[in-house]
């Protein structure tokens, strides 16, 4: 019995230990290379913001994060109907954090998505080397593209 209970206690410090190293390899500064939707009712992936979006990801030692997504060529709204298409051309929100395995899971405090707040927000990562984190959201009803089931595909790359 107390061999088996070793071995538990092995497993469980190894995924401890690698659940704090890809906490460390997180944090940092990231800028955004590729951000795309894809719907749950046609399986369709589309580069929602464009070819070349820009954003950043910002995650803190003290457990605080921030994530700002905004399309290629956007301009300064000066109708109703602009403003809209503004909204539905960035997403930002922040909030404190924690890494559960490979889920980076993210307690709203503050979104450009008012119903994001109070949520916790749960992606799926994956690091490919050092310097870059591939990065997928859970299925939502999307704020930006006529209230349909998606979720998105991000790719982050670290900056020095």
């Amino acid at each position: 019995m107390s061999k088996w209970f070793a071995v538990l206690i092995a497993c469980l410090f190894v995924a401890s230990s690698v659940a704090a190293d890809d906490r460390a390899k997180l944090l940092g500064v990231w800028r955004l290379a590729a951000y795309e939707l894809e719907f749950q009712d046609t399986g369709e992936r589309v580069p929602t913001f464009g070819k070349k979006p820009f954003g950043y990801l910002i995650i803190t030692p003290e457990g605080r994060m921030m994530a700002y997504l905004e399309a290629e060529n956007r301009t300064a709204p000066k109708t109703p109907e602009e403003q809209a298409a503004a909204f539905r051309t960035t997403l930002a929100y922040t909030g404190t954090y924690h890494v559960e395995g490979d889920r980076f899971v993210t307690k709203v405090d503050g979104s450009w998505n008012v119903a994001w707040v109070g949520t916790e927000q749960v992606r799926i990562f994956k690091f490919q080397g050092d310097d870059q984190i591939h990065v997928v959201s859970q299925w939502q009803r999307s704020a930006t593209r006529d209230n349909r089931m998606a979720r998105g595909f991000v790719v982050w790359e670290r900056q020095k």
